[in-house]
């Protein structure tokens, strides 16, 4: 992990620049291989993530694991981040309610995302779910029909999206897989890429 890294993530973790700081356990900053040439973008931390400060330990990150697993890919050597670094969420009393970041929180956090990415450098991004395509990639990404392809990235050489492990999850049944057999096959695809590209500018 670059030095330049390692001094953002220290800033980030006592960011006090939007209310969401108030009732934060931790911040999740991110984590995994801070060289690898694929790094994977969610939208922000829940429950499980608020509690480890870690990216992507709930559900939804078990199924991500498993899928990186399936694509040929483990969790070491992929970078994993989000767009927002705490969680947001209603509170009734002591109970949080997860929702999304609002416009002006995501905004917030990008001091911290932009300047991640630009330490981090990664070949590809892989955003994961449509809130990340739509900060990182463009504001009218369609997810469901433009998943899997790449687009031009100011934060990378290109960038893809997929579906985000929580909308398989609610979309699965018995018979249907939600699009899990997709997100196997776009963490491919940008893993794929990722390395073709690093041997080009070798």
């Amino acid at each position: 992990m670059s030095e330049t890294l390692i001094q953002l993530r220290e800033r980030a973790l006592v960011c006090t620049a939007c209310d969401l700081s108030v009732r934060r356990t931790k911040v999740v900053f991110g984590e995994g291989d801070p060289l690898s040439p694929l790094v994977l973008v969610g939208e922000g931390p829940g429950d499980q993530e608020d509690k480890s400060g870690r990216p992507f330990v709930g559900r939804a990150g078990q199924m991500l694991d498993r899928a990186l697993v399936d694509a040929g890919i483990s969790r070491e050597r992929v970078y994993i981040c989000n767009t927002v670094k705490c969680r947001s969420c209603d509170w009734n009393g002591d109970r949080p309610t997860n929702r999304p970041p609002t416009p002006e929180e995501t905004n917030t956090c990008r001091q911290w995302l932009i300047p991640q990415l630009a330490a981090l450098a990664p070949k590809v991004i892989l955003c994961i779910g449509a809130p990340s395509a739509k900060n990182l990639i463009k504001p009218n990404l369609k997810i469901t029909v433009e998943r899997g392809l790449f687009f031009p990235c100011e934060y990378a050489r290109t960038a893809i999206a997929t579906l985000h492990p929580a909308y398989i999850m609610r979309r699965s049944t018995q018979t249907d897989d939600g699009g899990y057999s997709l997100l196997v096959a776009d963490i491919k695809k940008g893993w794929d890429a990722a390395v073709r590209l690093t041997a080009g500018s070798a």
